[in-house]
């Protein structure tokens, strides 16, 4: 996943509140950091999606966002 893929995702699936979550809720899943951070600091946007994704409990036929054919995750 590319960085650009990570922000669409997050438009798509979170909504217009998507990017402050992505900046603002700091996740166990990493290490205590926001996605932001997590991104900044290197990690590859499809872990930081993911634990976006489990810890905001957003359901596996939406992860890949909504008008996409589902993949594997």
């Amino acid at each position: 996943m590319r960085y650009s893929e990570f922000w669409e995702l997050v438009d798509d699936v979170l909504g217009p509140g998507g990017r402050t979550v992505a900046r603002d809720l700091v996740l166990d899943a990493l290490a205590d950091r926001t996605a932001q951070q997590a991104l900044d600091d290197g990690e590859e946007p499809v872990r930081v999606w993911r634990a976006l994704c489990d810890a905001l409990e957003v359901p596996p036929a939406l992860r890949w966002g909504r008008d996409r054919p589902r993949r594997r995750s």
